[in-house]
Parts: C-alpha cells; sequence; structure tokens
C-alpha cells in the first residue's frame, strides 16, 4: 500500500508515536537487544530475557515479525529447529539502542 492509498488519520500519526506502537510493547526492546549479536533460538531467548513467559515472548515474536523487523527460520531437522534473526530493517534499530544506553550511561545515575 502506497501513501496515497492510506487512510487520512494514519498519515497523520506522529512518526514517534508510529514508532513507539511498535518497539514501546513490554518486552519488545530488551528482545532486539539481545538478537543484535546474531540469531538465537527461542530457549536462549527465553533463558536471557529473565522472567518473560514463553506465551509472551511467542507474541511479540510474533509482533516483530509482522513489522518485518524479526526473520523467523526453520531447518528441516528432526527435531525442528527455529532461530531468530534481525531482518536488515531491525538491524537498522540497533544505532537506536546504542544511542538508548549512551544517553543512558551519560544522564542516569
Amino acid at each position: 500500500m502506497n501513501n496515497q492509498d492510506k487512510p487520512m488519520a494514519e498519515k497523520n500519526i506522529c512518526p514517534v508515536e508510529k514508532t513507539l506502537s511498535i518497539l514501546g510493547g513490554k518486552w519488545t526492546l530488551s528482545i532486539i537487544r539481545q538478537l543484535s549479536p546474531g540469531a538465537k533460538r527461542f530457549g536462549q531467548l527465553q533463558k536471557s530475557l529473565k522472567g518473560i513467559s514463553p506465551k509472551t515472548l511467542s507474541s511479540r515474536l510474533q509482533e516483530l515479525e509482522k513489522e518485518d523487523i524479526v526473520a523467523k527460520k526453520i531447518y528441516p531437522e528432526v527435531p525442528p529447529r527455529v532461530e531468530y534473526s534481525l531482518t536488515p530493517k531491525g538491524e537498522g534499530l540497533k544505532i537506536i539502542l546504542q544511542e538508548m544506553v549512551k544517553w543512558a550511561n551519560e544522564n542516569i545515575q
């Protein structure tokens, strides 16, 4: 859908608000941070994100896949192996995370 086909209300949404609607969910930035170094399996993600439920992790990964931020690769093996990684669009978020870390280090005691 090109920009002309979008409803007027959607065209007028602030870019920051749009971004936050995608990335603002609990655990979302943490998942992206965990995938920044490279692909991980579901169990690896769950272990590295202390306190996240499997249902929440699954839901967030599906949302990020839908937004083309995370890619899911299923290997044809027995038992099946599934890995999640950042797409090129997701890779673009790394600099935002780095800037957030920099800001936090400079401004939060």
